[in-house]
């Protein structure tokens, strides 16, 4: 069995055919699906889909891009989410200094705010970085012992790997690891210890390369799970145990 540990699927790509996804998902034998908000909208969705249905839970949190947008009453919408039974972590939150939709500063007043939630709920986090790691593994590290998480969609190389491992985060790979060009995502795939590993699909964005182009969806996980055992020379149940065990630890309510 595989965990999705990071989709999208309360979004608009999914509203005709989002029970079809799930029917997929768990006929590919997809135990679980962790449904990522990144603002209020989406995290309300995701919380709505978890009351839904038994195999997935959600999360809650502010993405860089709308770190703007993160208001007093934003924010307390989000810890009143974070309360729900099914919500079991606060993200994806971060920077991005790809596209830098939001004012660099205000994107790390946001993160910090939200880390501060997670340290006081006690909360494992979903991190999202784009080109910005050498100012995200800092602010993380300056909490090391206080937060738990995942860096999820990891694309640093190796020693950026390691350094991430020793705040004591996990690392997420996603169908990235699938294409021929990503020598250093499946550097990292090969070498991250087998109890730090999450596979996840980000859809419906990042689809795998055997159906790249098109819209990724939580059935595909298994794709990814196929190509790090390729990259360990280990078997594709082995990376489901290890990494289903992972999530559950990680994610302890689930």
């Amino acid at each position: 069995m595989f965990i999705d540990s990071h989709a999208h699927i309360q979004l608009s790509q999914f509203n005709r055919d989002r029970n079809a996804v799930l029917k997929r998902a768990q006929e590919s034998s997809v135990s679980t699906i962790l449904v990522i908000g990144f603002d209020i909208e989406t995290s309300l969705g995701a919380v709505e889909l978890a009351d839904k249905h038994t195999q997935i839970y959600a999360t809650v949190g502010m993405h860089p891009h709308d770190a703007k947008y993160l208001t007093p009453d934003a924010f307390k919408t989000f810890r009143e989410l974070a309360t729900h039974p099914k919500v079991i972590a606060l993200g994806e939150m971060g920077l991005d200094y790809y596209r830098d939709l939001s004012p660099r500063p205000l994107q790390k007043e946001a993160f910090e705010k939200q880390l501060d939630l997670a340290e006081e709920l006690r909360m494992p986090i979903i991190i999202h970085n784009r080109d910005a790691y050498m100012d995200i593994l800092p602010i993380l590290e300056a909490r090391q012992g206080r937060i738990r998480g995942v860096l999820h969609c990891f694309t640093g190389d190796v020693a950026l790997m390691h350094r991430s491992l020793a705040i004591g985060f996990h690392i997420g790979i996603g169908g990235i690891v699938t294409y021929p060009n990503a020598k250093d995502v499946q550097a990292v795939a090969q070498e991250v210890p087998e109890d730090r590993l999450l596979i996840e699909t980000d859809c419906p964005w990042l689809t795998p390369q055997f159906r790249r182009g098109k819209r990724n969806e939580p059935a595909y996980v298994g794709a990814v799970a196929e190509k790090v055992a390729e990259l360990r020379s280990t078997s594709i149940e082995t990376v489901g145990e290890a990494t289903t065990r992972n999530f559950e630890i990680l994610f302890a309510q689930a």
